[in-house]
């Protein structure tokens, strides 16, 4: 909604600026036989189809173009000869006159007040990013964990990205209009989906690239199955997609205009496409990487571990280890600093090959580990990161519903963590252990690909939303 009431503060000042400002239009005519000096001395000639419809003002000589100053009269449309000395006709153009006095070159697409168009179009971008960039930073605590923190981040990116391309062509096309035209400047608009691609080839390229090699190490160490070759696969998908998406946006063409449009259109939706995908992953990596980061205040009255699979004879796997033993440092940490004994819920049931309830193998360690047994309310029903957050809840609730929590899991598990707990109305923070450099990656992409899992319908429907907007730009403006 702050975007939305900025777009149309942004359109009100432009129509404001429009009617107060800009009563004049300033038209550039190339020709070759323009040079420095008066109009009447060059031989040129001018002239005005319907002068009722649009009058000329002044004209100026530059090399190589004309700068003409126009003048609207009743709405219609008219032509504008240009002819050499010899009374040769050089070019000839046409302009549209609306009810409201707004002259539309109709050759280079440029209109009454276009610069100050442009202008508020790069502050809107800014403006955008700047919300999105905002609504981030100040997203703290148990409402980080949500899918629009994703977005926010993500289209951050794109809006900075989209809104710098704009600025350069703004200042381009008010210090020198005789060279980039309005329909430049269309173009792009139209094609900031392709630009932001090229623009992040390298960077895709390189994570690409790293993704694969981790996932490799991974293959190394690990037994090879669906979960261990989404790294991987991504991977590929980065460095064909681009590789497709170059060769499309550098094809040669020869064809009507229509098919020219055709072409174009293709070329933004496989580019809006892309991006998207881009958007979601950047989004996704920063929201992730922050939140394994984070260090919640040390005032807490539950800490929740959240189990997974454990060895047969009881021992815990350097995995779940970590997960206990970084709540385990946080629980000592909080009694030395602030006195206080937090209740530690280790969450998990017993799976088909585990001997006992994960939460009971963790709690015996917790035990061992010196935790008093009096802190320590094993959770043992939980089939999955839901459940482990709905059933920690009700023993929450059954000793102090008001008390503050936080939640123990792997790094890369973190943000999707804080995401179920939120569904299950649960209000935590997580803290996150360390796991092996070569797991990290691999995982993290499996908890992009969860997050969403169960948001796929609203996934298509956005990205959809963005392929209409783009391609159409592309039908109306080629």
């Amino acid at each position: 909604m702050r975007i939305v009431r900025c777009a149309a503060a942004l359109f009100l000042l432009c129509v404001f600026c429009r009617f107060v400002f800009f009563h004049t239009m300033d038209v550039y005519l190339p020709t070759y036989l323009a040079k420095e000096g008066s109009f009447e001395e060059s031989g040129l000639r001018l002239t005005v189809q319907d002068p009722e419809i649009l009058r000329v003002e002044k004209t100026e000589m530059h090399d190589n173009y004309l700068k003409v100053t126009v003048v609207p009269g009743r709405a219609g449309e008219t032509e504008m000869d240009l002819a050499g000395p010899d009374g040769e006709e050089q070019s000839c153009y046409v302009f549209r006159v609306d009810a409201l006095k707004t002259v539309y070159d109709m050759q280079s697409g440029g209109f009454t007040g276009d610069g100050a168009v442009l202008a508020a179009l790069v502050v809107f971008w800014f403006m955008a990013g700047g919300l999105m960039l905002r609504h981030y930073m100040q997203t703290r605590g148990p409402a980080y964990y949500a899918y629009s923190t994703i977005y926010s981040i993500g289209f951050f990116i794109f809006a900075l990205a989209t809104g710098v391309a704009m600025l350069i062509m703004t200042v381009m096309h008010i210090t020198q209009p005789e060279t980039y035209s309005m329909a430049s400047t269309y173009g792009i608009i139209n094609g900031a989906p392709v630009q932001f691609m090229l623009l992040t080839a390298p960077l895709v390229t390189a994570f690409a690239v790293a993704l694969a090699v981790s996932n490799v190490v991974l293959l190394r160490h690990e037994k090879p199955c669906a979960q261990n070759l989404l790294g991987l696969g991504l991977s590929v998908l980065l460095l064909v997609g681009e590789w497709i998406g170059l060769r499309v946006f550098y094809a040669d063409f020869s064809g009507s205009e229509w098919e020219y449009r055709i072409q174009n259109t293709f070329q933004n939706v496989y580019g809006t496409a892309f991006v998207y995908l881009e958007c979601m992953l950047i989004g996704s990596v920063i929201c992730g990487l922050r939140a394994a980061a984070h260090q919640p205040e040390m005032n807490q009255d539950y800490i929740i571990v959240l189990g997974c699979w454990f060895r047969k004879d009881g021992s815990l796997p350097p995995l779940l280890k970590g997960r206990v033993d970084r709540a385990i440092t946080f629980w000592r940490q909080q009694k030395e600093t602030t006195g206080k004994e937090a209740i530690l819920i280790p969450s998990g049931g017993q799976g088909k090959d585990e001997p006992m309830p994960e939460g009971e193998a963790m709690r015996r360690y917790m035990a061992q580990q010196g935790i008093p047994e009096t802190c320590i309310h094993a959770e043992t029903a939980s089939a999955n990161t839901y459940q482990n957050m709905a059933f920690s809840k009700a023993i929450i609730d059954s000793i102090n519903p008001e008390g503050k929590t936080i939640f123990a899991t792997t790094g890369y598990h973190v943000f999707r963590s804080g995401v179920w707990a939120s569904q299950a109305g649960l209000k935590a923070e997580g803290i996150g252990g360390k796991t092996r450099w070569w797991f990290w990656p691999n995982a993290f992409i499996r908890e992009c690909v969860g997050l969403l899992q169960r948001r796929w319908k609203q996934e298509i429907l956005f990205l959809l939303l963005l392929i209409l907007f783009f391609g159409g730009l592309s039908m109306m403006l080629y």
